[in-house]
């Protein structure tokens, strides 16, 4: 059995278990944590930090989480509007103005965080994701696919430019600014958005699926009758790179470990107060549960809420690669993984089993 450092409560033996279990199936490395009211029940981690497996894992260890950091870009629009500062309700274009070309005045900022918009797909180089301004005028400027709010389909790599220039022209501050000065900092969490290079040493760079190279490119889960979806091909040499690292995306470009993720998500979990920290009322938690529809691109029926994807009365995400978070209000639990090795998408049930050794271990504490 794979060595599993770290800390648990004996009640969740069963998570680091598991996590073993993956790493002696072929994993490179990992990271568990769960939260219970806001403190660690579990914070374990394993296997290697680099694709040749000659660098341990290490507590400080950081992966690129690609799409969980969606949750914390909701979170920072979550708190904005609970402080009054932004309306879910409001045009884009009050905060933009910019956005309102190409019929796309009638946008609200709802619409952006529930993946209704209507422009999902980027069809710029992959180069332009690291420019800002560029990136943030060409969506100004495009036509959304579909009428505004009838529709949901996942805004992969648009919805942190889409959310973000929002936070941006109503703070003057990028959302990885707003994020470590209100989140991150406050709660002292070993998470970015963008990572500046005294951490690059850190990170552990994703590792391809099995007889794969870094040529290997993200897909939807989308029905094999369906057409290739449009636009950009995110592969994962651009997830590696040094200019992905740097760029700051909030709908992809994440760093920490799931020690980090569970901390930030306990805000969530426990009314939006966390170690003494309040970042938003009991009230602006729940609008995450506000439905906005229903998945129609991946291919799989993701109801989407403002910002998360609900799962019954749980809502989370997870990104490309495999790692997820997963929020229970209801317990007041938050469950991170984290992963640097990737595996094919269908079939991939690792967060999945994280999850619900989870809650093997919560019935004991709640018994």
């Amino acid at each position: 059995m794979t060595d599993i450092q770290g800390s648990y409560d004996e009640l969740f033996s069963a998570v680091p278990s598991a996590l073993a279990g993956l790493l002696n199936d072929g994993d490179t490395g990992g990271s568990v944590a769960v939260f219970v009211d806001g403190e660690p029940v579990v914070d374990v981690w394993g296997g290697f930090a680099d694709a040749d497996r000659t660098v341990p894992w290490q507590q400080d260890t950081i992966v690129l989480v690609y799409s969980v950091i969606k949750t914390m870009t909701a979170l920072c629009a979550l708190m904005l509007a609970d402080r009054g500062e932004l309306d879910l309700d409001a045009p884009v274009s009050r905060y933009w103005p910019e956005f309102a070309a190409a019929g796309k005045e009638k946008v609200l900022v709802r619409h952006l965080l529930g993946h209704t918009a209507g422009l999902p797909h980027w069809d710029g180089p992959v180069e332009e994701i690291y420019d800002w301004p560029a990136a943030t005028a060409r969506l100004a400027a495009t036509a959304p696919l579909w009428e505004p709010g009838t529709e949901a389909g996942y805004h992969s790599l648009t919805q942190g430019f889409l959310v973000g220039e929002v936070i941006r022209r109503i703070t003057g501050q990028t959302v990885a600014g707003f994020f470590a000065a209100e989140v991150a900092g406050p709660l002292g969490a070993d998470f970015r958005i963008g990572l500046p290079a005294e951490h690059d040493h850190r990170v552990a760079a994703t590792v391809p699926p099995p007889g794969r190279d870094e040529d290997y490119a993200a897909s939807s889960a989308a029905p094999s009758d369906a057409p290739p979806p449009p636009g950009t091909t995110l592969r994962v040499r651009d997830g590696n790179s040094v200019a992905w690292r740097r760029a700051q995306n909030p709908a992809v470009g994440g760093y920490g470990n799931a020690r980090s993720v569970a901390l930030v998500q306990s805000v969530m979990a426990c009314g939006g107060a966390v170690r003494g920290r309040r970042l938003l009322s009991q009230a602006g938690c729940d609008r995450v549960r506000e439905e906005q529809g229903v998945d129609g691109l991946l291919g799989v029926p993701v109801h989407w809420g403002l910002g998360y994807a609900l799962f019954g009365s749980n809502y989370g995400w997870g990104g490309w690669g495999g790692s997820i978070v997963m929020v229970d209000p209801g317990e007041r639990m938050a469950v991170a993984y984290v992963t640097n090795q990737m595996r094919e998408p269908a079939g991939d049930t690792r967060g999945l089993e994280i999850i619900t050794t989870a809650y093997e271990g919560l019935q004991g504490l709640r018994a």
